[in-house]
């Protein structure tokens, strides 16, 4: 079994993209982390709060983990975009249109009303735009292109999870990774890449 601090991040990480931040409490976070509840205050001595920064800090960096892993696996960067949300597609589908992006959900909810999750939710998305900035360019895209088109690609995919959810249907998600993918298939021309054949 984990250790119970990683069962309370897990359990909430899954509470939070089901259900948001302000409708997870602490008692069913720690049923659901199958843990005594006064472990949340001692790993969290600031309560939820802490927690849910440290949720949104460690659920980007496996979100961001997962992005590289997709675009890696992929052939090109094209199929790479199209098969992200293809796979966005599949977990809104197996989880009942339930889990989506924990990182919007609570940006969502607090960035107006409480100043240290927005700072973690801007943190995580800064991080990937600059992970996803980075891999564009070294795939032959300009810098200020490739930031472009991950802000473009981060908004598409945030955007399609909420219409996705709210219609219970892929469509949003299908739409928006065939226009995330022609951008990037326009940036990355053959005459940009780098390494190319003569």
């Amino acid at each position: 079994m984990p250790p119970t601090k990683d069962r309370i991040m897990d359990a909430s990480a899954g509470l939070f993209r089901r259900q948001g931040y302000t409708g997870t409490g602490l008692k069913q976070i720690v049923a659901e982390a199958g843990a005594p509840f006064g472990s949340i205050y001692h790993f969290f001595p600031g309560g939820k709060e802490q927690l849910g920064a440290e949720v949104v800090r460690r659920s980007g960096a496996l979100y961001g983990q997962l992005f590289a892993a997709v675009m890696d696996a992929a052939p090109d960067p094209v199929t790479g975009v199209r098969d992200f949300f293809a796979g966005a597609a599949r977990t809104l589908v197996e989880t009942g249109y339930a889990d989506a992006c924990p990182i919007a959900t609570v940006a969502l909810e607090v960035a107006s009303t409480n100043e240290p999750l927005r700072q973690a939710t801007a943190e995580v998305f800064t991080d990937w735009i600059t992970t996803g900035t980075a891999f564009f360019a070294r795939a032959g895209a300009p810098q200020r292109e490739a930031r472009e088109l991950v802000v473009a690609m981060l908004a598409a995919l945030e955007g399609a999870f909420v219409l996705s959810r709210a219609l219970r249907s892929t469509e949003p998600l299908e739409i928006a990774g065939e226009t995330i993918a022609a951008r990037a298939a326009g940036l990355l021309t053959s005459d940009r890449r780098p390494n190319r054949a003569p």
